[in-house]
């Protein structure tokens, strides 16, 4: 799953441990959802779209089936 979470954190000035801090959870996990390791489950892409004041759809798109 392609996801804009790095644009959204830097265009707020946001370290992964501010994020990780402000969700609950650990920088290895924001860094994995960065990096496409790891998809959230739906309770933190909830609470990614509600602390970005987004939709979960501008933030995760799913991954381009090769046709």
């Amino acid at each position: 799953m392609n996801n804009r979470l790095r644009v959204l954190r830097a265009e707020r000035n946001w370290s992964q441990a501010e994020l990780a801090d402000a969700l609950g959870v650990s920088r290895q996990t924001i860094n994995a959802i960065e990096t496409g390791k790891y998809d959230p489950s739906l309770p933190l892409a909830f609470k990614l779209a509600q602390l970005f004041a987004t939709s979960i759809e501008s933030i995760f798109m799913p991954d381009e089936d090769p046709a």
